[in-house]
């Protein structure tokens, strides 16, 4: 063998070497993900027991076993308390957290903001100011009872907010700037709006309206968790469908744009299924906070950039930081279980500072 075939022959074994090596680092790395994913998932099912089994008539784990597994099996009243009322109370704490936490993923991305959440465009006023309607001037429909009508037109106003929001940033530019601040100031507006119904309704009315923005998950039934979760299941698929476009487009717009990704019809259309999300999650529950900011940035220090994993992981994470919110709300007051909205901006304004000091500390090293 001649010096430069020997030379050739030690430089293919040497990128055999490093493609293999290669290979074998990102089995780790998809590896160490599916992992998480499946710690979160292990986290949401415990939390969403303890739930169940968490409340002024404290039942064990093994009793909320048999109730799920075996209704016959357990006495009327265990079950009924099962069935009827800490299942669909539970089940509504996880997948509003999960809309909540995929909805504030996909929107820190597009928006490249990680200050961004599903509240930052107004959704959530919106949605309050259709239920203060609703509340306040006591508005019947067709002969629509208000229980049905009020949640109804919560997800209205909550779905025209973020059309009228895609409306004007088709028209004057779908840039990050310009929907933030169409969010903000559209935000603003609808607060004194809501603010000018206060002031103008009875007390009760007052009360319940300041009730539903606290969020609050004593409203649930299994119908309405279903509704929730149908969303969900629509709105995930398409979410990871574009998890390779959204993971180029955390490198920048240009880098994005340079390898054909359409980064404002993108914008424009995951903003449309965030809103759908916003406001499934809240139609039924009220304003909850946090959820959709914290989320993502939980999932995010677990899973990395790769949206392959960080959406179903923020999923994943907004559920169970609303189970475990919502367990707390049980909890913390003997007897008495407190709206879940308290709970998840006392829980997620320190949680949220924490994480900020924490990215601060690393890109200052």
């Amino acid at each position: 063998m001649t010096p430069v075939q020997y030379r050739q022959d030690a430089g293919l074994k040497s990128s055999d070497t490093r493609a293999s090596s290669l290979a074998d680092d990102y089995r780790r790395f998809v590896w160490r993900r599916v992992l998480c994913l499946g710690g979160l998932t292990l986290a949401a099912m415990t939390a969403l027991l303890v739930d169940i089994a968490s409340g002024p008539s404290m039942l064990g784990l093994l009793d909320v076993f048999r109730g799920l597994l075996n209704p016959e099996g357990i006495d009327a009243g265990t079950r009924v308390i099962i069935e009827d009322i800490r299942l669909p109370y539970a089940l509504m704490a996880v997948v509003v957290g999960a809309c909540l936490g995929l909805a504030g993923a996909e929107m820190q991305t597009v928006l490249n903001n990680p200050l961004a959440s599903p509240f930052t465009l107004g959704v959530g006023a919106a949605a309050t100011l259709g239920a203060s309607l609703v509340i306040a001037f006591n508005i019947s429909v067709l002969g629509v009872a208000a229980h049905v009508l009020l949640p109804l037109s919560a997800f209205v106003f909550a779905a025209a907010a973020s059309l009228l929001i895609l409306v004007l940033s088709r028209t004057l530019g779908a840039s990050v700037h310009a929907v933030v601040l169409f969010g903000i100031a559209l935000l603003f507006g609808i607060n004194a709006v809501v603010g000018l119904i206060q002031f103008m309704a009875d007390a009760e009315s007052v009360q319940q309206i300041v009730f539903w923005t606290m969020g609050s998950l004593a409203r649930a039934s299994l119908d309405k968790v279903a509704i929730v979760a149908l969303v969900l299941a629509l709105c995930l698929p398409f979410s990871l469908r574009n998890a390779w476009a959204m993971t180029l487009l955390r490198s920048g717009e240009e880098q994005a744009r340079s390898l054909g990704i359409r980064v404002e019809h993108m914008r424009l259309v995951v903003l449309m299924r965030v809103s759908l999300l916003t406001a499934a999650a809240m139609c039924f529950v009220g304003e909850i906070g946090f959820i959709g900011l914290v989320a993502p940035h939980i999932a995010r220090l677990m899973l990395g950039e790769d949206h392959r994993f960080l959406l179903p992981g923020s999923a994943l994470a907004g559920a169970v930081l609303l189970s475990l919110s919502s367990i707390a709300s049980k909890l913390l007051v003997p007897g008495v279980v407190l709206p879940v909205g308290i709970v998840t901006a006392l829980v997620g304004i320190p949680l949220f500072i924490t994480l900020i000091i924490g990215r601060s500390r690393r890109a200052a090293l």
